[in-house]
């Protein structure tokens, strides 16, 4: 196929025979090409069959990039993509080619046939949603970006289901695992599960039950979280795919003007997180370290594991009720949303962010289906540990400091906070340190002096400096993903104006009050004093600011 001939033509279709099963229809294929026109008199199974044998076939590589090319046309990377994210668009596409053209053939090739049966009209969106079905890690990442506000909002009404809208298994395969991996723990704990599955997501499935609780005497509500069973199939191969595409993007970091090591550092963090998926046991001990953080606020709730019905393909948990917090806030009047995303912001930014501690856990996958509000208690339940952070004593400390000094438009102190945060510490190059100057500059430079920075432009300004090689702890793009996915929830429940600033103050003033031997956590006297010294110059540097950007406008 030649490039000039790469645009989608109509081709016309057969009539099936009378009494024949309606068959998909391939209104249009990708190119005028003999070689699919096959298709039009074949059973879904003959296509399986003929796809196959063509891309394992002599000519096989060359067909199989020239389709990955026409899938990936119509998938439309500028209309998936914001502009606001246009640098990413270039390894985005490339990421998605390597990615089709390297997928296992028995996983591409039902793919291929259904996005050639999808109608001519189909948006790229659905198209996305139809070709990352049981593509765990792809599904993951669908996820993690589906509340973007800066999305189209169809892309971002279709990526929402993948919250709770996945549905590629059988309660019958579950219940089959959960027979296999418990036994006779189901009749010891005179275990019932429900006959259908509650709620599914990327790499699990939920369905509830009743079990006997020998310590309480009594029978409970819980669920089952499930691994899927293709999931360990699939995702070896996803991740070894991940690995292999850090690999390939790390190699052309100079055409897409990318800082050496920015790319294939972000695929390979994105890999090792998206492990964590599948590691129950993990998970199970992030709930008992959630649970113990949270202890002592009666409107958070976190699932209680059942450690006698776990295994390491099996979380069993109490039942929470409450529904998704986008939906919970849709019902109540639009002055208590407010109050709502305050909750939200409170329970997943300030308490672990403000623990005392060496260590505080931090959720790092706070999607919409994973937060559960009830209205009638004004409860927050917070689901799926498996993607956490762990920000140390020092972090924490730096990112306070980090938070302030911008808030006091302070550019000296805050880029003494990121080069403290940045791996490499005191041993910092020269250069890396230019970039860390730099890009404050340009960050203040941006900001209007009449509006406070938010939460979410400090984890931007990080994300800037981490593109141009300034390497952060891996831990830190876990707090910069929550932070990201958190504010476009807050914007659907409360708008702009849902900032986490003084959410944190509050807690912070919350934990004073409580605590006064904790007094200015987690700052210590130095910081204290260094931030005292930047606020008295406060007014100098806002009435500066002011007067350069009105000699800029004139």
């Amino acid at each position: 196929m030649k490039q000039a001939s790469s645009r989608v033509t109509a081709t016309p279709i057969a009539t099936p025979a009378v009494g024949a099963p309606p068959r998909p229809q391939l209104t249009r294929l990708p190119l005028a090409d003999p070689r699919l026109a096959i298709f039009l008199h074949m059973s879904s199974a003959q296509r399986t069959d003929a796809l196959t044998a063509m891309l394992e076939g002599v000519a096989g590589h060359e067909f199989r990039r020239e389709v990955v090319h026409w899938i990936v046309q119509l998938l439309s990377v500028e209309r998936l993509v914001p502009q606001t994210y246009a640098e990413w668009r270039p390894v985005v596409c490339e990421a998605m080619l390597y990615f089709g053209s390297h997928l296992s053939t028995p996983r591409f090739v039902p793919k291929l046939i259904e996005q050639l049966e999808l109608a001519p009209d189909t948006l790229p969106e659905i198209r996305l949603l139809r070709l990352i079905a049981k593509v765990p890690a792809l599904q993951k990442l669908g996820q993690v970006i589906a509340r973007n506000r800066h999305l189209h909002p169809s892309v971002r009404r279709v990526l929402t289901q993948l919250e709770n809208g996945i549905s590629d298994v059988t309660i019958d395969e579950i219940r089959k695992i959960i027979v296999q991996e418990l036994g006779p723990k189901l009749e010891r704990y005179a275990v019932e599960i429900e006959g259908r599955i509650f709620s599914e997501a990327s790499v699990s499935a939920v369905v509830r039950l009743t079990w006997y609780n020998p310590e309480r005497r009594q029978r409970e509500d819980g669920v089952f979280k499930v691994l899927k069973p293709y999931i360990g199939e699939y995702f070896d191969e996803e991740m070894d795919l991940l690995a292999r595409l850090a690999k390939h993007l790390g190699l052309k970091h100079e055409e897409y003007g990318f800082a050496e090591h920015v790319l294939s550092d972000t695929f390979n963090d994105v890999r090792r997180l998206l492990q964590h998926e599948v590691r129950f046991r993990r998970e199970q001990l992030h709930l008992g370290e959630a649970s113990h953080l949270y202890s002592s606020c009666a409107a958070i709730r976190i699932p209680m594991v059942i450690r006698p019905l776990c295994t390491s393909t099996i979380t069993a948990l109490t039942f929470e009720r409450g529904e998704k917090i986008t939906k919970a806030a849709g019902r109540v009047p639009k002055w208590r949303r407010p109050q709502i995303a305050g909750q939200l912001i409170e329970a997943v930014i300030a308490i672990p962010l403000l623990a005392p501690g060496r260590k505080a856990i931090v959720h790092a996958d706070p999607h919409a289906g994973n937060l559960l509000f009830r209205n009638q208690t004004g409860t927050l339940t917070l689901l799926d540990w498996a993607l956490t952070a762990h920000i140390d004593e020092k972090q924490r400390r730096q990112l306070a400091m980090l938070f302030l000094m911008i808030l006091l438009r302070d550019q000296e102190g805050v880029c003494t906070a990121i080069e403290v945060l940045s791996r490499e510490g005191k041993k910092r190059s020269a250069s890396q340190s230019r970039i860390i100057r730099e890009q404050v500059r340009q960050f203040f430079g941006e900001q209007s002096w009449l509006r406070l920075p938010q939460a979410v432009d400090v984890m931007d300004l990080l994300e800037r400096i981490a593109w141009q090689g300034v390497r952060l702890p891996s831990n830190l793009i876990m707090l910069r993903k929550a932070v990201f996915t958190l504010d476009g929830i807050l914007h659907e429940l409360a708008g702009p104006n849902a900032g986490m600033e003084l959410v944190i103050a509050r807690r912070l003033l919350y934990q004073w009050l409580k605590s006064p031997t904790k007094m200015g956590w987690p700052l210590s006297v130095r910081d204290w004093f260094a931030v005292y010294w930047s606020a008295l110059f406060y007014g100098g540097r806002v009435a500066l600011g002011i007067r350069q950007q009105l000699s800029a406008y004139a």
